[in-house]
C-alpha cells in the first residue's frame, strides 16, 4: 500500500489506480503529458475527471513542444500526400494546435 501523500491543494491521496495500456497509448500518453507541462497524475486526474488540462508556458513546455514538433515533421515528410496519416499523430496534432491557440498573445491594455 502507498503512503498517503498531501499536495499542494491540501488533498490527501492515498488510493492507488492502476490500469493497463498498450505500447502505442503509452506512448500517445506521454508526449501528452510532456507538451500540457503537468505531472502525469495531475493530466490523467484532470482528464478523467473532465477538467480542462491547462497548459502553462515555461521552458519544459516550449522545450517538449519544440521535440513534438519536430517529430510530427518527421512522420508528415514520410507521408505521401496526406495518404496514410494514423490517427494517434492526428491526435498529436490536435492537441499542439490547441495549446499553441491558447499561447497567443492577448492584445495590450487588457
Amino acid at each position: 500500500m502507498s503512503a498517503k501523500n498531501c499536495d499542494r491543494y491540501n488533498r490527501w491521496r492515498s488510493k492507488t489506480i492502476a490500469f493497463r495500456m498498450s505500447p502505442e497509448e503509452d506512448r500517445q500518453l506521454e508526449a501528452f503529458v510532456k507538451i500540457s507541462g503537468l505531472t502525469k497524475q495531475d493530466y490523467i486526474t484532470n482528464r478523467l475527471l473532465c477538467r480542462d488540462v491547462v497548459v502553462e508556458g515555461n521552458p519544459r513546455v516550449y522545450k517538449a513542444l519544440r521535440d513534438q514538433f519536430a517529430a510530427v515533421l518527421e512522420e508528415l515528410r514520410r507521408i505521401e500526400a496526406g495518404a496514410g496519416v494514423d490517427a494517434d499523430l492526428l491526435e498529436i496534432i490536435r492537441m499542439m494546435a490547441a495549446i499553441m491557440e491558447g499561447m497567443k498573445e492577448e492584445p495590450h491594455g487588457k
